[in-house]
C-alpha cells in the first residue's frame, strides 16, 4: 500500500465536540504529543490510565506511560503495542489514531534515540507563550537581570503539582522598570483558568492571561516603584494549581546566563517517590545530561538542586513513583 493511500484511509474521524488541538495533533503527530494531549483531554491521571490498562489484561508501569508521553521512550514491544491499541479505546480515540503515529516497527535491540522535540519545546514553538506575552506588551524579563531565584515546588497527596512559589532578586539594567512577568505551565490536564496567582511579597498582581489548550498562564508582578539602572529588588510570588494529573518532573528554562538558581521539590507524606534525580539540557531539543541522583530529606520530604551561575538551557528535577 502506498503511503498516501494509507494516510487517507486511516485519517481519524473524531466525534463532534472534540478538542480541535487534539484533533490536529492526532492527524500530524508526533506520537508522544498526541498521547499527552489525549490523556489531558480525558483528565485522567496516569495511575488511572494504568488501572484501565490492567482491566484489559495489560501491565504497563506509570513510569513507562510517563516516558511515552514525554517522548523519552517509544512503545516497541508486542505488549507495548497492545497497550497503545487499548489506550485508543480507553481515551475514546478513533481506531488506529495512535498506533499509526508510531510508524513501522523498530527491530528489537535497536538503540532508541532521544526525542528530537519534547513536549515543552513544541509548546514554546507553537508561539503560545510569545502570544500571551505580546498581549501584555513585554517579554518576561525586560530590563531585568536575575541575580538569584529560589523556587519551591509542592507535590500533593494525589501526586499532582499543588503549586509553587518563587523568590527573586533582580537588578535593573535600565531606568523605569516596574514589573516582572511570571510564566506558569501546568502538567497535562491543567486548567490555567482555575490556577490562583499570589503576589506574596514586595509586588502585586497585574494582568493575567492564559491558554487552556497548553496549560500556560502568564501574570504581571507589579513593583511599587520604578527601578533605576543598577537598583535591585527582592520579591516573591506563587501559583496554586492542583488542577492536573500525576506529575513526574519540574523543568525551568533559562534564555541566557544569570545568577544563582535553587530548585526545591517537596512531597506530601502520603505520596513519596521511589527515586529522584536532577538533569540539565542545553536546549529542549538536546538530550538530557548531568543526571545526578537526589536523596529525600527533611520535613516535609524534599529534594533540591543548586546552580551557582545558570546558563542558557534547562534545569530540572524528575522523579519516579514506582
Amino acid at each position: 500500500m502506498r503511503l498516501g493511500e494509507r494516510h487517507e484511509r486511516q485519517k481519524p474521524h473524531l466525534p463532534a465536540g472534540r478538542d480541535p488541538a487534539l484533533e490536529a495533533v492526532l492527524r500530524t503527530g508526533p506520537f508522544h504529543l498526541a498521547l499527552r494531549a489525549a490523556i489531558a483531554a480525558r483528565r485522567l491521571p496516569l495511575h488511572r490510565v494504568q488501572h484501565h490498562l490492567s482491566r484489559h489484561g495489560i501491565k504497563v508501569g506509570v513510569t513507562s506511560l510517563s516516558y511515552w508521553q514525554q517522548g523519552a521512550r517509544r512503545p516497541q514491544r508486542t505488549e507495548s503495542m497492545r497497550a497503545v491499541r487499548a489506550l485508543e479505546e480507553i481515551l475514546e480515540l478513533p481506531e488506529e489514531s495512535l498506533i499509526r503515529l508510531l510508524g513501522p516497527a523498530v527491530p528489537a535491540g535497536t538503540p532508541q534515540r532521544p526525542a528530537a522535540r519534547p513536549y515543552r519545546s513544541l509548546v514554546a514553538a507553537s508561539g503560545v507563550i510569545d502570544r500571551l506575552l505580546a498581549d501584555l506588551g513585554a517579554p518576561p524579563v525586560a530590563g531585568l537581570h536575575t541575580v538569584g531565584r529560589h523556587e519551591r515546588v509542592r507535590i500533593g497527596p494525589r501526586r499532582q503539582l499543588l503549586g509553587k512559589d518563587s523568590q527573586l532578586v533582580v537588578r535593573a539594567h535600565r531606568d523605569g522598570v516596574d514589573r516582572y512577568v511570571a510564566v506558569h505551565q501546568g502538567d497535562p490536564g491543567c486548567s490555567p483558568g482555575d490556577v490562583a496567582v499570589h503576589a506574596m511579597e514586595n509586588c502585586r498582581t497585574g494582568r493575567v492571561r492564559w491558554d487552556g489548550g497548553t496549560g500556560v498562564l502568564v501574570a504581571e508582578m507589579l513593583f511599587d516603584a520604578r527601578l533605576r539602572a543598577g537598583e535591585t529588588h527582592l520579591f516573591r510570588y506563587g501559583f496554586e494549581d492542583g488542577t492536573a494529573g500525576v506529575s513526574t518532573e519540574y523543568v525551568r528554562g533559562f534564555g541566557g546566563a544569570g545568577g544563582q538558581y535553587v530548585l526545591q521539590v517537596g512531597f506530601a507524606d502520603e505520596a513519596l517517590p521511589v527515586r529522584c534525580h536532577r538533569f540539565a539540557q542545553q536546549s529542549a531539543a538536546a538530550p538530557r545530561a548531568g543526571r545526578q541522583e537526589l536523596t529525600l530529606t527533611g520535613r516535609p520530604r524534599s529534594v533540591h538542586l543548586v546552580e551557582p551561575q545558570v546558563r542558557a538551557g534547562l534545569l530540572g528535577i524528575g522523579w519516579d513513583w514506582e
